[in-house]
């Protein structure tokens, strides 16, 4: 251990992970960087998670230690370890991704070469079950344009793509718990009105595991409602932050995602994804007259709908 060098405290959130965590907590430990501590919360695993996780801390190979609660989900799990962190920079690694070894040495350069509070990289999905791609992916330099615009549009890089100064998690309260499946997006896009002192790493060193998760189109469509809603309170809660848009602007980066994904589930014939979707636009008011052949669609039943789009393909 080199103490000559501020920790890094990385939150590793840990559900039922047997088949992976042993990966991700090696990729830790072989991280390049010489002052880590490691932080797991087993969050009420029914596998072999936590006695994996423990032959780790036994070992004592850096310093690691482990935790355990009810089943409370990832969020409540890291906000949990974050209690624990001492380092001055934190790090989040999921139980079934992993790292480079040279990621945090990487990110740490670029964080303090640029007298940044996060440093972001690179990041490449591995696996085929989730259907998404599994290119290596560089994110753009947003720090060059509008990043309170690129980020309300999207999450700009998943949850272990970064690392970020310890007082700015502090800052942010840590994780909301108020929208599950949008909330590392919601760390992100709040970060900005505390801090825009961000950094690019032009490499991936990051991993992200594609596995089934058995989504259901319910929880799909809850995704992108959660993603809206935390666009919706970022708005209500920093109009400062978002003078320089129109009205018009404004309304589509609230808004145009909710949209766009409605089609998105239609073409795809996710028919209970793209209804709830398409009512949502009509409550809002955000739809143009070509859409409403699509929202009166989506209040038919779904079966029905169903068959008419078989009817249709087949004539």
């Amino acid at each position: 251990m080199n103490t000559a060098y501020p920790l890094i405290s990385v939150i590793m959130p840990c559900y039922n992970a047997a088949d992976y965590v042993a990966e991700a907590i090696i990729s830790v430990i072989k991280q390049s960087y010489p002052h880590i501590e490691l932080i797991i919360v087993d969050d009420g695993s029914s596998d072999d998670s936590f006695e994996i996780c423990q032959s780790f801390v036994n070992e004592k190979k850096i310093n690691i230690s482990s935790y355990q609660q009810s089943n409370q989900g990832p969020y409540p799990a890291r906000n949990h370890a974050l209690r624990y962190a001492q380092g001055e920079y934190i790090a989040f690694l999921d139980a079934d991704d992993y790292w480079e070894p040279d990621c945090l040495e990487k990110l740490y350069q670029s964080l303090t070469g640029q007298q940044a509070d996060v440093a972001y990289c690179g990041w490449q999905n591995v696996g085929h079950d989730g259907g998404g791609s599994t290119d290596p992916y560089t994110p753009p330099i947003y720090e060059q344009g509008d990043i309170v615009a690129a980020f309300m549009k999207s999450c700009p890089w998943p949850i272990h793509a970064a690392l970020i100064k310890h007082d700015i998690v502090k800052q942010l309260g840590g994780f909301s718990e108020r929208y599950f499946t949008a909330l590392d997006f919601d760390l992100w896009l709040r970060m900005t009105a505390v801090t825009q002192k961000i950094v690019h790493t032009p490499k991936v060193l990051a991993y992200y595991r594609w596995h089934d998760s058995g989504q259901i189109s319910a929880i799909k469509s809850r995704q992108v409602l959660d993603a809206w809603k935390v666009r919706k309170d970022y708005a209500a809660e920093h109009p400062e932050m978002l003078t320089h848009f129109s009205k018009a602007t404004l309304n589509e980066l609230i808004n145009g995602n909710l949209l766009l994904n409605a089609y998105r589930a239609y073409w795809r014939r996710d028919i209970d994804t793209s209804s709830i979707l398409f009512k949502q636009c009509f409550k809002n008011g955000y739809w143009h007259f070509k859409d409403l052949k699509y929202i009166l669609l989506s209040l038919l039943p779904a079966r029905f709908l169903q068959k008419l789009l078989q009817l249709s393909q087949r004539t």
